[in-house]
């Protein structure tokens, strides 16, 4: 293998069996690998099919620094029948932060009703580290689909990252009232899950507007940490940089730490992620916090 390959191979099926059909929509997966070599983090792998590919990698931190790449997909969001798979593995001693230039955006079902999908699976190996930190992701009123990721951690492996949904227009007035998405998270060490949810969004539903469930909250965000030599110090630095809210919380279980937030307020929630990274990323890896130049554009 060189140190860069790239092919428009079609990749594996989904977990239901079936191959992603590219004459359906807009059809789309990549597949990454990174390896450490003379002790710098290299993107050694790109196989991409479809609109959903890379830029080139940089090392903003120096050559000893997180390998960042930025993935593009050009059509800038899913409607009715599109299938997007994205599979990133980081290697033994290698760093990668992932991240997007913009917010992924869900529109409405077409008349239809066929469904869009989002898989990604994250593989870390042993004392690699992974930091994923997509853009936030937008659901118009009817979008229907599922989004599922799966982060495999070897050994001593390390993982940052977050996911933030912000459901409706509120600013159009134009709010989540029809559809429904469901998101799966499955995390494991060895094989051992550590954290398993499922999460069904539906308007419809009484959990949806009941003070027991969703509460009517149209913005909800999860930030997870693996790795943390000192999960409850960090818990505590936390409360006390970012102020007592009931709008998030955070807890730690078998291992993970878990930030959520649940609100009305995208730009408050993506805020308060950020803002957890810069806080928790020098004490799981040692280095302080390096914004991705994308997010400034």
């Amino acid at each position: 293998m060189t140190a860069f390959e790239t092919s428009l191979d079609v990749p594996p099926p989904n977990e239901s069996g079936h191959r992603f059909d590219a004459d359906r929509h807009w059809a789309a997966s990549l597949e990454l690998g990174f390896e450490t070599r003379e002790g710098v983090t290299r993107m050694t792998r790109s196989r991409h099919l479809g609109p959903l590919r890379v830029q080139r990698p940089f090392h903003p931190e120096g050559r000893a620094g997180a390998c960042h790449v930025y993935l593009l997909h050009p059509p800038g969001g899913l409607v009715s029948g599109d299938a997007l798979s994205i599979t990133a593995g980081v290697g033994a001693k290698a760093h990668a932060l992932l991240t997007t230039p913009a917010a992924n955006r869900l529109y409405k079902a077409d008349s239809h009703g066929v469904a869009w999908q989002q898989h990604t699976r994250l593989h870390v190996a042993d004392s690699g580290i992974l930091e994923w930190l997509p853009q936030e992701t937008l659901a118009f009123d009817g979008s229907r689909g599922e989004q599922a990721t799966e982060i495999a951690l070897e050994g001593d492996a390390r993982c940052l990252g977050w996911e933030v949904m912000a459901l409706g227009r509120p600013a159009s007035r134009l709010p989540y009232r029809s559809g429904r998405i469901e998101q799966r998270f499955r995390l494991t060490r060895d094989g051992r899950p550590l954290w398993l949810e499922r999460q069904p969004l539906d308007p419809g539903h009484p959990r949806f507007l009941g003070r027991w469930g969703q509460g009517g909250a149209s913005v909800q965000a999860t930030l997870w940490a693996v790795g943390l030599d000192d999960e409850g110090e960090a818990i505590e630095t936390l409360r006390e940089a970012l102020g007592v809210s009931t709008r998030w919380a955070v807890t730690v279980r078998h291992g993970v730490l878990l930030l959520r937030y649940l609100g009305l307020e995208r730009n408050e929630a993506w805020d308060l992620c950020r803002r957890a990274w810069e806080i928790l990323r020098p004490r799981m890896i040692g280095r302080p916090a390096h914004t991705p130049r994308i997010w400034l554009t």
